[in-house]
């Protein structure tokens, strides 16, 4: 892994809040670190194998001069998300925007924005116990794959499961799936229960009949604990449908609170109830 850095790249652009900011435009500064891998790059010699920063330059420059944004921090994100778009061997940017003429009636040398994106490996856990339920998982993976914001999917193959918990339903289809994405976990919770939505899910009964139930699993190493998510799955290692789809395709994940793989997890489940069948 290298970094690309680009310091006191001068630009010009229309934003501000104030009218004549608006009208007339002012200078900005922009300065980047773009994580990428120089694996290729180091072996070749060949530019096509990196990031060329002049073509990032250009593409700064122009971008700045094609939009507007009243505020540093929507001008900011919205240019992180088009170089993570544009240029994408790009896996961690912290982007800095600077506005050295910004009509403040005070000395300084700069004021200005700093902002982050980086791309997070994510676990999700799929099912469906109504209707068509592999049509509606591979329908939701569809989806996700429309999003900019995903790549890197990677999905389990599906395997059919008793109900868990209210146990007078049909049986489930689960799946598991990995993949990368830049939405912080409320973003991505929020995505999810809209593909959720999208496929008629309702929630009538805690874990009763669904067209399609969409969890997230694991968020990098995050350790989340609020009202809208709780990541890691507060019940994922008690579930062998859920450990059994991710084995197969992240065995090697690490749940962030146990420090344990997933493979070591499902194992340990499977001989827990081996033990509680003898």
């Amino acid at each position: 892994m290298g970094q690309i850095v680009i310091n006191g790249l001068n630009v010009f652009g229309h934003h501000g809040v104030y009218e004549q900011e608006k009208a007339n435009g002012q200078n900005f500064i922009i300065n980047i670190v773009a994580e990428t891998s120089f694996e290729e790059a180091q072996k070749s010699d060949d530019l096509s194998k990196t990031i060329d920063y002049g073509t990032v330059c250009i593409f700064i420059k122009k971008y700045f001069e094609d939009h507007a944004y009243d505020l540093l921090e929507k001008a900011a994100n919205e240019l992180a998300l088009e170089l993570i778009y544009t240029f994408t061997g790009i896996d961690n940017l912290t982007l800095e925007v600077l506005k050295p003429d910004a009509p403040i009636s005070a000395e300084f040398d700069n004021v200005g924005v700093r902002i982050n994106k980086k791309w997070t490996k994510v676990a999700i856990a799929l099912g469906s116990n109504m209707g068509d339920k592999s049509a509606y998982l591979d329908g939701a993976m569809e989806k996700l794959l429309e999003y900019p914001q995903i790549r890197n999917l990677k999905v389990s193959d599906y395997i059919e499961t008793s109900p868990y918990g209210y146990t007078n339903q049909e049986d489930f289809l689960n799946g598991a799936a990995i993949f990368e994405t830049i939405l912080s976990p409320l973003e991505l919770l929020e995505l999810l229960n809209k593909i959720e939505d999208e496929a008629g899910r309702t929630r009538e009964i805690h874990w009763g009949p669904r067209t399609l139930d969409l969890d997230i699993l694991l968020y990098g190493d995050a350790v989340i604990d609020s009202r809208e998510l709780t990541v890691p799955h507060i019940d994922m290692c008690n579930r062998a449908f859920v450990l059994a789809p991710l084995n197969l395709i992240a065995p090697g994940m690490v749940h962030p609170v146990r420090r344990r793989t997933i493979r070591d997890l499902y194992n340990q489940l499977v001989d827990s109830s081996k033990n509680e069948e003898k």
